[in-house]
């Protein structure tokens, strides 16, 4: 293979990866470099003069002609008087020989292996250029298209036929993937894998909800609107604070949209995620008060050192503070970067209730902190709540449940 066929082959494989010219000369010239170097041992003499257009390359070598008895003469950068006479006769001591390297000197395998060398040094760049342009992407969203569902990921396909991967937990639980279809993720991270860049996509980040609400209300996109908090749980629920620095623009309103427009869309995306909307305030009771919505609190006390809040309520708005499974009081907790406690209100009625703590000596304290992590802080609540239901919202056993259940109808049988 002669330096034309060479060229280019490397410069029709360049021009399909997207390489540009001066990158593509730079790759050719270092390739060059390093044959001359495996041959010569240096190139500290050599000049390398590429025409990628024309295919063309030249290597001229560089040596000064010196006495054939000078010590100098076994220098890489020096050349005897008759050795240089054999280039031209009428060369003289002290004068520089240019001598042109032709690609074939440097043998048939070293020419292959160059054009390999080549090839992969592409192939490399092509990787490195990939992990900037995505690690630059980190954030935004992309769409790609679903080529492979695996148990623990799904990949798909993005617009120039990269591999993009949705790891099992980064998807929305309730996301279901048919080969084809269209998805849209936010760019999470890229890692280098095996030498390669694996992109990685997620659903489930908050930002991923962000990014869908800039494209979804032009008053956020243009900084009208700003996202000041984002909490979710995946497919379940989400908690969005916005505020306008505008009087005249309803933060709450532009987001959600008329009779829902705008954020219906979103909710589709995220498959159904229940997503409420709240206006953000320095005010730190009111800013709870809007976060544990649709609950109605009655009182609360803030506790700055701890970081902990009590919030009393009326008993039939305990479970809506809580909500399913404690997803309200969690997300809301996360939202206003305090942990929220829920107690009932006490009434008249109430009077006969027996406070959990009253149990101590027959129930360990920490059942009954769990229990009154939920709002359950009497006996009476307990009961009234159910085996089924304080499972469903507490971590204890069942076993643990109906001990407590039984210590506590003890009480009031007595």
């Amino acid at each position: 293979m002669d330096s034309l066929n060479l060229i280019d082959s490397f410069a029709d494989f360049a021009s399909h990866k997207n390489i540009d010219r001066p990158t593509m000369i730079r790759i050719l010239e270092d390739v060059f470099r390093t044959m001359i170097r495996k041959k010569y041992e240096t190139d500290d003499n050599f000049d390398i003069i590429i025409n990628a257009d024309k295919g063309d390359l030249e290597i001229w070598r560089f040596r000064e002609i010196v006495d054939d008895n000078s010590e100098d003469i076994w220098d890489h950068d020096k050349i005897s008087l008759t050795d240089a006479r054999k280039i031209e006769p009428d060369f003289e001591i002290g004068e520089e020989v240019s001598e042109e390297i032709k690609l074939l000197d440097f043998g048939r395998r070293a020419v292959m292996t160059a054009r390999q060398t080549l090839i992969q040094k592409v192939k490399d760049l092509e990787k490195d250029i990939l992990f900037q342009r995505y690690k630059d992407l980190a954030g935004e969203i992309i769409t790609g298209e679903v080529y492979q569902t695996l148990g623990r990921e799904v990949l798909l396909i993005d617009g120039e036929g990269n591999e993009i991967s949705i790891p099992k937990n980064e998807q929305i639980p309730k996301d279901r993937f048919r080969k084809g279809e269209s998805v849209r993720a936010v760019v999470d991270r890229v890692e280098m894998y095996n030498g390669s860049p694996k992109i990685i996509l997620s659903r489930t980040s908050p930002v991923f909800l962000e990014r869908l609400f800039e494209s979804e209300v032009p008053e956020v996109f243009d900084g009208l609107i700003t996202i000041k908090n984002v909490v979710r749980e995946p497919g379940e629920r989400a908690k969005v604070a916005v505020e306008s620095y505008d009087d005249r623009i309803d933060p709450v309103g532009a987001c959600v949209g008329m009779k829902g427009s705008r954020i219906h869309s979103i909710v589709r995306e995220l498959q159904n995620e229940n997503i409420d909307v709240i206006n953000f305030t320095d005010n730190m009771e009111l800013y709870i008060t809007r976060s544990l919505s649709p609950a109605k609190i009655v009182s609360m006390k803030i506790d700055k050192e701890t970081g902990r809040v009590s919030v009393y309520l009326k008993p039939d708005q305990v479970s809506l503070a809580i909500g399913r499974g404690g997803q309200n009081i969690k997300l809301a907790s996360k939202l206003v970067g305090m942990e929220i406690d829920v107690f009932r209100e006490l009434t008249g009625i109430e009077d006969e209730d027996v406070d959990l703590d009253e149990f101590g000596d027959e129930i360990e304290s920490w059942v009954i902190d769990e229990l009154k992590r939920v709002g359950l802080d009497t006996a009476k609540s307990v009961l009234a709540l159910g085996k089924e239901d304080i499972s469903t919202r507490t971590d204890l056993e069942e076993e643990t449940i109906e001990a407590v259940i039984n210590v506590l109808k003890q009480e009031f049988e007595q």
